[in-house]
């Protein structure tokens, strides 16, 4: 039996003897730990027919509503027990906040939200907890509402609570799962109206797993238009729906009156938003004209989100929840509600509209002379399309405006390079769909000039911001990247010498020494593997209050500034301008909160909320990436069977992942598809080489496989090898599973492992 947690007394003496039902309610609120029947009459010094009636007290005082628990832990109705279970609801800068796991009070009674306090020492900074997560919890009632103090994190009741619902052989239902991670189906005790085949949500049937689940909500068809997105958003604990005030502010704040008296009027430039041809919100504008020196001066306009979106209030609440727009090829889940996203904060055409702009001096050799910001309105003079903007240029049609831009450039161009940033290739999918939502095609986005203008531009103003900031000693949201660390450096200096290259450890790390490595390779597969090994190398961004530069940009100060419609790390920068150049508006006639800079708290600490929305951005990224991952397994799912150019991303013990050239969506080849031979794990040079042969994968190499599997619904792909005359290579026998206590190494319960491990053991 578990041992009961420790009941700690307070230390002021009670009066023995049978307690009224006030004191019972005083010690369940001021005790420690568990408090049931045998604590009560501890405390109160009870014996033999006192103990009788004490039990009679409580289950009056239960059926009057007072107390709530059973005999062996009770607490006050409508409070929480000392220690229980909580469900961690939703974050809120970084905070979490649960509820009681198993609250089941009359709907008069909505359960109480408390504040986790979680023990973060000897913690990563971003090991933190996520929505739906489940925790043993110590809670407290404090004067500004509940804690709850985290004694341990608790595994899932079950994996897979989305899924679509299969019928086996005897009728009986069962929940398979849409994460390729998640290997099992759950029972499904409670069918309610769902049919087979349908996508549903469903929740634990009971406290214990063998309960199975229930089918609380039907979806649909899971693979119609849209539910690859919506997927996304359930798995990842995205918030989709708009609390009714927060809506209700957006709507006031639309009507806000803009104001030449009190904003820089640059209407008459012709400010151009160069954005995707498909994009659904337009964050910044550009210009520059020639200074007549060899530099140029130029305005980088940027949605002025701070004017709309002011602190405390219940927009910004529900923004700073979000941390950020999440994209999906069918449906974008904003940061703010469209009627400012899409519409009032976003640059059109011909509409006037507020802005805060960076006006920049730039010399002959892209040097930034000066920059000033401040809140302007504005009127753009065209929406175009980066394949519009470069066909003008290509075609030599475009007007003044464009070529300008164009020559502005070339000077930031030419600073970039010098600077040296890291240049990796990064191709990025875009999925296309038709008119009804279904898969047109599938493609690498194209890498154009138009793409690298508005980007250097965007990097100038970005700059500009962090480095205005520091001149006025202003709090900075910074956008960090930092060096790669020694341990990953070490792994890629073994990862090079398996190839016979050098890299020493004592020379200075920067970007250009990658950029010179990748030069250096001249064999196509080669190369390509070098650069899966300097991309694994490399660290990943967040945000934060303290500078450690950008690596990746080679620069020493760096914030995002460019596009606060959808990251709230932006709205931020902008706040810290309006507080260090005295940007503030008058107060507007409106229930609107007044101020538009900085709050208090992230004044003083910003630390909490930059923590917060760096785990939002992570969380988006997992997002889109399943998702993509999705479309891409649905777009193959008609061509198993097919013979595809794949490169090798990465290798385990247990088989090597690759991705269709071209195509993207990573796919397993197991290492017991690989035929007869024996295949050992080289972990120094992360590959997989064939005992007798010698013939290894690796990282980056290119090979033709053939699809075998696609599943739409969990993203996962399965190929198969081919040998030189591009048959489908024979796979190894089974071995018998060797019978010994411990775990199994190897495949799932049942099934032969494929390789032991190696190489050095990790530890």
């Amino acid at each position: 039996m578990a041992k009961r947690p420790h009941t700690k007394q307070p230390r002021a003496k009670r009066p023995h003897g049978l307690p009224s039902k006030e004191q019972v309610l005083e010690f369940l609120q001021s005790a420690d730990g568990i408090v049931g029947k045998r604590e009560i009459a501890k405390a109160f010094g009870l014996k033999g027919q006192e103990k009788i009636a004490l039990k009679k007290l409580l289950k009056d005082m239960a059926e009057e509503g007072l107390i709530d628990g059973r005999k062996t832990a009770y607490h006050r109705m409508g409070g929480v027990p000392k220690v229980t279970v909580l469900r961690v609801l939703e974050i809120e800068d970084g905070e979490p906040y649960a509820i009681p796991d198993s609250w089941q009070p009359d709907d008069a009674s909505p359960p109480p939200r408390l504040r986790v306090i979680e023990n973060k020492k000897g913690k990563s900074r971003h090991a933190a907890l996520k929505i739906g997560d489940r925790i043993l919890a110590r809670t407290e009632e404090a004067g500004s509402g509940w804690k709850a103090h985290v004694m341990k994190k608790l595994p899932a009741r079950t994996e897979g609570l989305m899924g679509v619902v299969e019928l086996d052989s005897s009728g009986k239902g069962w929940l398979a799962p849409i994460d390729k991670r998640v290997r099992q189906s759950a029972m499904i005790a409670d069918l309610g109206d769902a049919q087979e085949g349908q996508l549903v949500l469903a929740e634990p049937a009971g406290k214990s797993p063998r309960s199975g689940v229930k089918v609380v909500e039907v979806l649909g068809d899971p693979l119609a238009p849209k539910a690859f997105s919506l997927i996304g958003i359930s798995k990842h604990g995205i918030p989709h729906i708009f609390p009714e005030a927060a809506l209700e502010e957006a709507q006031l704040a639309a009507k806000l009156p803009l104001s030449a008296d009190q904003r820089e009027d640059l209407r008459h430039l012709p400010i151009v938003a160069i954005d995707p041809a498909d994009a659904r919100d337009h964050d910044d504008a550009i210009w520059a004209e020639p200074d007549g020196k060899g530099g140029f001066k130029a305005v980088i306009a940027i949605a002025d989100v701070s004017f709309y979106v002011r602190p405390s209030g219940a927009l910004d609440r529900e923004a700073r929840k979000r941390g950020n727009s999440v994209y999906f090829p069918d449906r974008v889940v904003p940061m703010l509600p469209e009627v400012l996203s899409a519409d009032v904060c976003s640059l059109k055409q011909g509409e006037d509209r507020a802005a805060m702009v960076c006006h920049l001096h730039i010399d002959a050799q892209g040097k930034v002379l000066e920059q000033q910001f401040r809140r302007a309105i504005v009127r753009i003079s065209a929406n175009i399309a980066y394949q519009d903007a470069q066909a003008q240029i290509d075609s030599g049609e475009a007007d003044e405006g464009l070529q300008n831009l164009w020559a502005c450039w070339k000077v930031l161009a030419a600073a970039r390079d010098k600077r040296d940033p890291l240049e990796l290739e990064l191709p990025e999918r875009r999925v296309i769909l038709d008119d009804q939502g279904k898969i047109a095609e599938i493609a690498i986005r194209e890498r154009l000039d138009a793409h690298r203008v508005v980007e250097d531009f965007m990097i100038a103003a970005n700059v500009a911001a962090a480095k205005a900031l520091e001149n006025k000693t202003a709090p900075v949201v910074y956008r960090v990247h930092e060096p790669p660390s020694r341990e990953k450096l070490v792994a890629l200096k073994e990862y090079l010498a398996t190839f016979g290259r050098n890299f020493a450890l004592g020379q200075v790390i920067t970007p250009g020494l990658f950029n010179r490595m990748l030069k250096d390779v001249t064999d196509e597969s080669e190369k390509a593997q070098v650069m899966e090994a300097v991309l694994r190398t490399q660290t990943q961004a967040y945000y934060g209050p303290k500078n450690a530069g950008h690596f990746g940009l080679s620069l020493g100060s760096y914030a995002h500034f460019t596009s606060p419609i959808r990251r709230y790390a932006d709205l931020l920068v902008h706040r810290a301008l309006v507080d260090a150049y005295g940007l503030e508006q008058p107060k507007p006639k409106s229930d609107l909160p007044p101020a538009t800079g900085l709050s208090d708290r992230d004044r003083n600490d910003l630390s909490k909320i930059t923590d917060a929305i760096s785990q939002a951005e992570r969380r988006a990224m997992e997002a889109e990436r399943d998702t993509i991952d999705r479309y891409v397994a649905a777009w193959l799912a008609s061509r198993v069977g097919e013979t595809f150019d794949t490169r090798i991303t990465g290798v385990q013990s247990f088989g090597f992942f690759a991705t269709i050239e071209g195509l993207g969506g990573d796919g397993l080849v197991p290492v017991s598809t690989l035929g007869a031979e024996h295949f050992r794990y080289d972990e120094a040079a992360q590959s997989l080489v064939g005992e007798s042969s010698g013939a290894s994968y690796s990282p980056g190499d290119r090979l033709k496989l053939k699809l075998g599997e696609a599943n739409p619904l969990t993203g996962a792909l399965k190929f198969v090898p081919l040998d030189s005359d591009g048959n489908p290579i024979e796979p190894r026998g089974a071995r018998p599973v060797p019978k010994r206590k411990g775990k199994y190494v190897g495949g799932k319960r049942g099934r032969p492992g494929n390789i032991r491990h190696q190489g050095k053991r990790r530890r």
